[in-house]
């Protein structure tokens, strides 16, 4: 192992602590326990402070080389990944997670789309033209210029899309 791989294993690991402690904080809250909520909201937080900052150190490449990356990241989910998930959550007979799975895969493949679209323009030097990002709070699928009527993954109504600013 060398420090790249450790800083790699660390930005892994912070990464998910984070996304895990935002959770634990909105059940703690949805259980009426504001104060372990905000206590969960704070780690969680910490750590996105340690993932980025591993990350920042380890090294962040060009736009051009991070659109390729995720381009690659995205379809090895949709391609291989979640497809597998999806089959042995069908076996199991375990239809939350294959809900759960198949509304991932659907995303990524439209996440990996979306990722060309936008390096193809700035391979052109330009940003992408778009005016609005919307997110679905369901599924996690992404619409640009406007929100679809219903999710065309999950089917959540249109209205419920968050718009995404920076």
């Amino acid at each position: 192992m060398t420090t790249k791989d450790d800083l790699m294993a660390g930005f892994a690991g912070e990464s998910q602590a984070n996304r895990k402690y935002a959770s634990f904080s909105n059940k703690a809250a949805e259980e009426g326990f504001t104060k372990v909520a905000t206590l969960f909201k704070a780690a969680s937080l910490a750590e996105e402070i340690h993932a980025r900052r591993h990350l920042q150190v380890y090294g962040i490449p060009s736009t051009v080389e991070n659109l390729k990356a995720a381009i690659e990241g995205e379809t090895e989910e949709f391609t291989h990944m979640y497809p597998e998930f999806v089959k042995r959550s069908q076996e199991e007979g375990n239809e939350d997670a294959t809900r759960s799975f198949t509304y991932a895969m659907k995303a990524e493949q439209v996440h990996a789309g979306l990722y060309e679209k936008a390096l193809s323009a700035v391979k052109s030097g330009k940003d992408l033209e778009v005016s609005k990002v919307f997110l679905c709070p369901v599924c996690g699928n992404v619409a640009l210029e406007s929100a679809p009527g219903a999710c065309p993954i999950c089917g959540v109504p249109g209205k419920k899309f968050q718009e995404i600013t920076l």
